[in-house]
């Protein structure tokens, strides 16, 4: 049984940095994809970031290019998002998400198999 669980959410102000972890249980995640989603109310969930086991690449959404950066550490199975210079609508729930049998490091939410239960981030202006 595959377990996620991610951490480091909180209220911050426009400009300030946060840094979520996904802490992962129950498999090595060596040769996972692993990716950070998030959900604002009343959205669909979408894409942050992802890194691909594969061939070592990172993927950023547009919107969080240049502010957010996802790294890794498979061997102790964390992930991590630093993200700098948060903006009022970076506001959402974070999800990380893993899977072993996605195409480089997919953007699409609905080919991760494992979630974690969201950590909730709130930027004010």
């Amino acid at each position: 049984q595959v377990q996620l669980v991610e951490s480091g959410g909180g209220l911050v102000q426009a400009g300030d940095s946060l840094r979520l972890s996904c802490t992962g249980t129950g498999r090595i995640f060596s040769r996972y994809d692993m990716a950070w989603f998030r959900q604002a109310p009343g959205q669909e969930r979408k894409f942050v970031a992802s890194s691909s086991w594969s061939n070592g690449n990172t993927y950023y959404a547009d919107s969080v290019k240049g502010r957010f950066t996802l790294s890794r550490n498979s061997a102790k199975n964390i992930a991590w998002l630093q993200m700098n210079n948060l903006k009022p609508n970076d506001t959402a729930i974070y999800y990380c998400a893993a899977d072993s049998a996605v195409q480089d490091g997919s953007t699409v939410w609905t080919e991760y198999s494992y979630w974690g239960q969201g950590t909730q981030v709130t930027v004010s202006s």
